[in-house]
């Protein structure tokens, strides 16, 4: 199986507890670095290197706003993602179906 990048560079960006939150904060809009930084005891500087392992991996933007740096989810990069659960999910069904079926005929 081929390797995707931006699908590997997303699940790296994700598999971190402290991005998650992050992700799901901006979900419910945008913020600014300092109210992201707030719910944890972090620094700033922490926090920023958290924001650009996730604007690497294409799952948020930033801008600049005078002197804030607001942040925005790039709700679009979570469709490869989507995507692959959707198909691995597939292909586990039809497994586990074929499986049933098999059983089936074995117990018959």
């Amino acid at each position: 199986m081929q390797s995707d990048p931006t699908l590997d560079r997303t699940f790296a960006a994700l598999a971190d507890p402290t991005r998650r939150a992050i992700v799901a904060r901006l979900a419910r809009g945008d913020a600014s670095v300092t109210e992201l930084a707030a719910p944890f005891a972090m620094s700033l500087p922490a926090i920023s290197r958290h924001l650009k392992v996730l604007e690497r991996a294409g799952l948020i933007t930033r801008s600049r706003d005078a002197k804030k740096r607001p942040c925005a989810l790039r709700a679009a990069a979570l469709d490869d993602v989507t995507r692959w659960a959707e198909h691995t999910r597939r292909a586990w069904d039809e497994r586990l179906d074929r499986l049933a079926d098999y059983l089936k005929e074995t117990d018959a």
